[in-house]
């Protein structure tokens, strides 16, 4: 772990001084909760120049792990946001999900982390896992809104290679209605959509980064960085990561693979599409999905009036 630590502060300092002024902060993949908070001071020092002052710092957690003594350091370092990977409130999804906790562990965590005084709390929740139902959805989003949150991410169940599900590819339902349904629920109660899978009524500065392709910094195994057309790929494996952090494979977009992707990134989130990046053609049959009422604009940007079209809208614009 101490070499591990050495050469993520390390790989930190060497990107730091690119970025004089850090917006956002996000520690996640794995299980943050599982690591002692004072493993993360040396890294809170070395980050602390370079925030801006009210900088968004989030950290991912799991029901299980974050304790009241782990949520305690965890804020006496900084963070001022979690994001709880709760996934539903109904026990037996949550053993079929192989998740840890239990509904009970997943509402006393966000409401010790609300007596604790973080400033934003988020939870995400799954569906469109085998036997999920209106019903069963229903009671997971009612239980959410019983929690002083002011965010949810509402990710759709996906199948990754190598993961435990990899083998099991039917547990994946696909049912679209259920996507409509849970946006539907979710808005209802107050939280708007900002993008496809995320709703608040506070809206995560780390994820808009992302989609208005700002320039981030990856520090750790597998952590992709963004800066200046150039994307970033370090070891996925912590061996090898620990061995070279700097050993980083680069890839470097071409002024349309970055137009590209944000017409993709625009379409599937409030950012939109600045009209003037697009050349002639685009903007025409971008017109075209203004007048048919697929698209809404004002004097700079187009914007996707239903986030569910946005890849079949950028298909269509970029021709």
């Amino acid at each position: 772990m101490k070499a591990l630590y050495t050469q993520l502060c390390f790989e930190l300092k060497r990107f730091a001084v690119a970025k004089h002024s850090i917006e956002t902060v996000f520690i996640g993949g794995g299980t943050p909760s599982t690591v002692n908070p004072l493993l993360y001071q040396p890294i809170f020092t070395l980050l602390k120049p370079y925030l801006q002052e009210f900088a968004e710092i989030t950290s991912e957690a799991n029901p299980n792990s974050a304790t009241k003594i782990w949520l305690k350091g965890m804020k006496e370092l900084g963070v001022n946001r979690i994001s709880f990977g709760v996934q539903s409130f109904d026990s037996d999804k949550l053993k079929a999900l192989n998740r840890a906790h239990t509904p009970q562990q997943a509402k006393e965590a966000i409401e010790y982390a609300h007596e604790l005084g973080f400033a934003h709390i988020s939870l995400d929740l799954i569906y469109n896992y085998q036997g999920d139902t209106k019903a069963l959805l229903l009671a997971d989003i009612q239980s959410a809104f019983t929690l002083p949150i002011d965010h949810i991410s509402a990710y759709e169940l996906t199948i990754e290679e190598g993961t435990v599900f990899s083998s099991t590819p039917e547990v994946q339902q696909e049912d679209e209605n259920l996507a409509f349904f849970v946006t539907q629920e979710i808005e209802k109660r107050g939280f708007k959509a900002y993008e496809i899978s995320n709703f608040g009524s506070y809206q995560s500065k780390h994820n808009k980064g992302y989609w208005e392709t700002k320039d981030y910094i990856g520090a750790g195994a597998g952590a992709v960085g963004f800066l200046s057309h150039t994307r970033f790929y370090p070891p996925t494996q912590i061996e090898a990561y620990i061995e070279n952090p700097l050993s980083i494979r680069e890839e470097s977009l071409s002024d349309s693979e970055l137009l590209t992707e944000k017409i993709f990134l625009g379409l599937r989130s409030i950012i939109g599409i600045q009209k003037d990046l697009l050349p002639k053609e685009m903007q025409e049959r971008a017109s075209i999905l203004y007048e048919e009422k697929k698209l809404s604009d004002n004097t700079t940007h187009y914007y996707n009036c239903n986030f569910f079209l946005s890849d079949a809208l950028a298909l269509y614009i970029l021709g």
